[in-house]
């Protein structure tokens, strides 16, 4: 699939709408809820989900405007990457968190409407793409931060 400007952007707004609109309003408890995770990943709460959404995020900020990857990145794999995330973001406070999500999103926008046409239309891609904007925050927002709300309403 080809995709245009406006596409991604209107599905980019509406993803970050969602998952705003549930995290705006959490209390303490609710940004500290433990997230259903196999025991040999990093014990995620509903912050450090919103962290990890964030940070690839900005890293689809980075590859649009075709900066290198930081140095303290280079050469990990997936789950090292997610450690290192976790790492850097998990004694931040929820508001640091939310408030770096916002910012993000105003970065992810401003790089989508700078972003050459040829960047969205010059090959096939999967239809969720740029993944981390929609298909990856979805994902998240439902499989994790959603469930675990659910179960504190139980």
């Amino acid at each position: 699939m080809r995709h245009t400007r406006e596409e991604v952007i209107k599905r980019t707004i509406q993803e970050f709408e969602r998952l705003d609109h549930l995290v705006k309003n959490l209390s303490d408890e609710d940004w500290n809820r433990l997230l259903t995770r196999p025991e040999t990943k990093d014990p995620w709460t509903v912050k450090d989900a919103l962290a990890h959404i964030t940070h690839w995020k900005a890293d689809t900020v980075r590859k649009a405007k075709k900066l290198p990857v930081p140095v303290e990145e280079k050469g990990l794999n997936w789950t090292d990457g997610n450690h290192l995330i976790y790492e850097r973001w998990r004694n931040r406070s929820p508001q640091e968190v939310l408030a770096w999500h916002r910012h993000v999103q105003d970065e992810v926008l401003a790089a989508l409407h700078d972003a050459p046409e040829k960047w969205f239309s010059d090959r096939e891609r999967r239809k969720e793409w740029p993944f981390d904007l929609d298909g990856h925050s979805r994902y998240h927002r439902e499989k994790d931060i959603e469930e675990a709300l659910r179960k504190s309403t139980k």
